[in-house]
């Protein structure tokens, strides 16, 4: 059987056996077989690559530039494609992606909940490869498929269980000439620009081979260099200078005394190593070694017990506080005689005691808190581990420590865009993300997160400030650079001056409407497609 068929340009190739498609003057085979499973498997060979490819743009390595060629690969993979080849190898490039990049997930808990968050995520990227293949017929494609990768990263951000933000493009870059428009847009914008340089690099490598002189390589060639351009052009948001002044910040590293889910089991040892360090940098300062601190930061969980329930905790907080005398933030796992857990930053005043308090608003699933726990255990049963469930607080925390705003971002709560948002709207000058990363030993999630606390400094134009109960604890310039940081698993103490900034840069002013107009170019897109479908099929 041969004939042939004259459609709309754009639209889908038959499915016939044996059809012969013309599109837009174009013989394109659609018959099956060998070369057709050939294909297959090659692309997907090719996705599982960029995927790798993508993973290795991220920290440790400062391989940022390796993002835009992935996503060339990947859109190679998925241009033309039917859905259901799209969403395949999508989650192929989502394995490729995410295996290795959350690895540390299973640092102590085994291959299990690792492989399940990886998988889960890849899901939601292979949704995203879907609607890449749909919009990938349309004119000016590389900005719809830009656009409908930030709208699987707004996904991944919301769902499940409160989202995991983890592996947005944005975060990859933060030694990259793109990273300035994060102040522009927020990280829905970076991401935009990444994607759409990476897209816009295949479609002008495409294009430009067959049709240098069509109106489609001017487009291919504009979303390369747009994105690009307008990193450069954003460049004088970024700044670092003082507006209200200069501080000091201290931040301490007390260590843990092992590696691992058990590293809190010696509670108190914790929080004697991190009072014992604070005790001797007012030592330090009081023989001229270092400067006096204007406050003091103490990491997420240096303090895991109680110390309202637990008057020896309480005494040990006081002493080291009245040592240094200045405020200084705690870190302390908070236990009401009746409901959830609280994950709390304590201001602790050397004359006052414990005054103000912030509560710890996203909470971790599967780590602070365990959904569907009769389920899970089925899975592991170290979901054990976590007897009672952390409650979310409501409110962003801001503490006057000295007459500076600082804000608290706890540890996880920095990969969400309203967190961070929300408490540098609260008035915070400086952004604060104690953390505890000692349950991922070595791994390189510290360094993930340093990336993103980089991202963070550049977004809202604030000093972030990251002490870690065991690494890497730093100190981020309002312009992203790491001007001090500590070794991991060693106990240290991070003093410096700081500048003080109050301004709000386009980001911040403009919240989430970057991310909605994302959202909406990729309704559009999709739509678009969807209605050239429904015209094809009537032309047939």
């Amino acid at each position: 059987m041969s004939s042939s068929v004259t459609r709309a340009a754009g639209s889908e190739p038959a499915h016939s056996t044996g059809l012969t498609v013309t599109i837009s003057g174009t013989q394109a085979s659609a018959s099956p077989g060998k070369g057709t499973r050939a294909q297959f498997w090659v692309r997907a060979l090719l996705a599982v690559l960029a995927g790798v490819l993508l993973y290795l743009s991220f920290a440790p390595r400062s391989l940022w530039w390796l993002a835009p060629p992935a996503l060339a690969l990947l859109g190679g993979c998925l241009h033309g494609r039917r859905a259901r080849a799209g969403f395949a190898l999508g989650l192929l490039a989502g394995l490729g992606y995410l295996l290795p990049l959350l690895v540390w997930t299973g640092e102590e808990v085994g291959p299990v909940p690792w492989l399940a968050l990886a998988t889960l995520e890849a899901v939601f990227i292979g949704v995203t490869g879907l609607g890449i293949a749909l919009v990938s017929r349309l004119p000016g494609w590389p900005f719809f498929a830009a656009a409908v990768w930030v709208a699987g990263e707004a996904l991944r951000a919301r769902a499940p269980f409160g989202g995991f933000p983890w592996g947005k493009l944005a975060f990859g870059q933060a030694d990259g000439f793109f990273t300035p428009l994060v102040a522009l847009g927020g990280t829905p914008l970076l991401s935009f620009a990444v994607a759409l340089c990476g897209f816009g690099l295949y479609e002008a490598l495409r294009v430009v081979r067959g049709h240098p002189l069509r109106s489609a390589a001017v487009l291919a060639a504009l979303a390369v260099t747009a994105p690009v351009c307008a990193g450069l052009a954003a460049r004088p948001l970024v700044s670092d200078a003082a507006e209200d002044g200069s501080v000091t910040a201290a931040l301490i590293q007390g260590n843990v005394p092992r590696l691992g889910l058990d590293f809190n089991s010696q509670r108190r040892q914790v929080l004697d190593n991190h009072a014992l360090r604070t005790e001797r940098l007012a030592e330090d300062v009081k023989a001229g070694r270092v400067p006096k601190p204007d406050f003091v930061v103490w990491p997420e969980n240096s303090s895991d017990l109680d110390p309202y329930a637990q008057p020896d905790a309480y005494a040990v907080i006081d002493k080291a506080v009245k040592a240094i005398g200045v405020p200084v933030a705690i870190g302390a796992v908070v236990a009401p005689e009746t409901g959830p857990l609280r994950n709390t930053m304590i201001l602790w005043d050397p004359v006052k005691g414990p005054t103000t308090t912030y509560d710890k608003r996203k909470i971790q699933p599967f780590g602070e808190r365990i959904p569907m726990r009769s389920v899970v255990r089925l899975f592991s049963s170290d979901v054990d581990r976590v007897r009672r469930d952390f409650g979310p607080g409501k409110d962003p925390g801001v503490f006057d420590m000295a007459g500076s705003g600082v804000g608290m971002v706890t540890c996880f709560e920095a990969a969400f865009d309203d967190a961070v948002r929300s408490t540098v709207r609260a008035g915070a000058q400086v952004i604060a993300v104690p953390s505890n990363n000692a349950t991922f030993g070595r791994s390189q999630m510290t360094y993930q997160q340093l990336a993103m606390d980089r991202i963070r400094a550049v977004e809202h134009s604030r000093t972030v400030l990251v002490p870690v109960t065991s690494g890497v604890s730093a100190v981020i310039r309002p312009d992203g650079s790491v001007v001090a940081q500590t070794k991991m698993f060693t106990p240290d103490a991070l003093v410096a001056t700081i500048p003080l900034r109050s301004g709000s840069t386009p980001a911040t002013a403009l919240g989430p409407l970057p991310e909605y107009a994302l959202l909406l170019l990729a309704a559009c897109g999709l739509g678009w497609a969807a209605l050239r479908r429904t015209r094809a099929r009537r032309v047939l």
